[in-house]
C-alpha cells in the first residue's frame, strides 16, 4: 500500500495554499475594487497590484505548500513533475476557498462604494470579482476569452518552471517569488485585453461564488448573457499543462542533471515530503 501522509503534514499544505491565495485574492480583486468603484488607480495598477499579491502569496506559502496558489500550477505539476495526484483535489480546494474568503473580505470592505456606484450589482462592477470577456466592453467572446486563457496560462507555466527549475539558472538570494509576480504583471500587461488574464481557476471561481452570493445575480454570465463561468476555469487548466508541456520538451530535457541553482520556491514537493 502506498504510504499516507501524516494529517498534520497534510493540513499544514492545505492551510499555506488557503492562506497564500488569500493573500492573492486580497490584493488582486481589493486594487480592481478600487479601480473600478473607487476611482483611483488604472490598468497599471491592477497588474502591479496583482503581481505583488502573487510574490507575496508564494512568499506565505512556498516552504510549507510549495506555494502553488493556483490549481493549473498544481495540475501541471502533478503531470509533469511527480507532484502526487491525491493532492491535487485537496490542494484545488483549498486554493478556492482562500479566493472565496478573500473576495468575501473584500466585498464588505468596499460594500459601501460598489453599492454607490452600481446599486444593482451588475454586470458594471461585476469585474471586481471575476474575469469577463474582453474586460466586459471589448467585442471578444467566448472563444476568443478561451484561446486567450489557454495562451496566457501556457506563458505562466513555461516561465514558472524556467525560474524553479533546479537545473537551470534561478534567481537567487530567494527572489524567485518576485520574479514569479513580474511574469504575472507581464501577462497582465500584454495579456489582460481578451479576458482579463485570470489564469488561475481559483482566482476566478472563488470570488465569482462569493460575488454571486453577496447580491451579483448574473455573475455566472458574461456581458452577453452568456455562460462563461467555465472558462477561466478551464482553459487555465490546459493552458497550464500545455506550457509545462513545452517547456519540458523545448527546455527542461536539454538541461544537465543536477546543475544550476536550487530555487527556493514553488518546488515539486514540499519540505515535508523532502524530508
Amino acid at each position: 500500500m502506498a504510504e499516507r501522509d501524516p494529517v498534520p503534514q497534510r493540513l499544514a499544505e492545505l492551510a499555506a495554499e488557503f492562506t497564500g491565495t488569500m493573500i492573492l485574492i486580497l490584493f488582486g480583486c481589493g486594487v480592481v475594487a478600487q479601480v473600478v468603484a473607487g476611482g483611483l488607480g488604472d490598468h497599471d495598477s491592477i497588474a502591479w497590484a496583482w503581481g505583488l499579491g502573487v510574490t507575496l502569496g508564494v512568499y506565505v506559502a512556498a516552504r510549507i505548500s510549495g506555494a502553488h496558489i493556483n490549481p493549473a500550477v498544481t495540475v501541471a505539476l502533478a503531470v509533469f513533475k511527480d507532484f502526487p495526484w491525491r493532492k491535487v483535489a485537496p490542494y484545488a480546494l483549498a486554493q478556492t476557498l482562500g479566493a472565496f474568503v478573500a473576495a468575501l473580505i473584500v466585498r464588505w470592505n468596499y460594500s459601501e462604494v460598489l453599492a454607490k456606484v452600481d446599486p444593482d450589482h451588475t454586470i458594471k462592477t461585476q469585474g471586481v470579482f471575476s474575469t469577463l470577456p474582453g474586460n466586459g466592453t471589448l467585442p471578444v467572446g467566448t472563444w476568443g476569452a478561451f484561446r486567450d486563457q489557454i495562451i496566457g496560462t501556457a506563458i505562466l507555466l513555461f516561465l514558472v518552471l524556467a525560474v524553479t527549475d533546479a537545473r537551470n539558472d534561478g534567481p537567487a538570494a530567494n527572489l524567485a517569488p518576485v520574479v514569479i509576480g513580474l511574469i504575472v504583471v507581464a501577462i497582465g500587461m500584454a495579456w489582460g485585453t481578451n479576458a482579463g488574464y485570470a489564469i488561475n481557476p481559483a482566482r476566478d471561481f472563488g470570488p465569482r461564488l462569493a460575488s454571486f452570493l453577496t447580491g451579483y445575480g448574473g455573475a455566472w454570465r458574461d456581458q452577453y448573457g452568456e455562460l462563461y463561468f467555465w472558462v477561466p476555469i478551464l482553459g487555465p487548466l490546459i493552458g497550464g499543462v500545455l506550457g509545462a508541456g513545452l517547456y519540458k520538451a523545448l527546455i527542461g530535457r536539454f538541461l544537465p542533471a543536477g546543475g544550476g541553482q536550487q530555487p527556493v520556491d514553488l518546488p515539486s514537493r514540499s519540505k515535508y515530503e523532502a524530508a
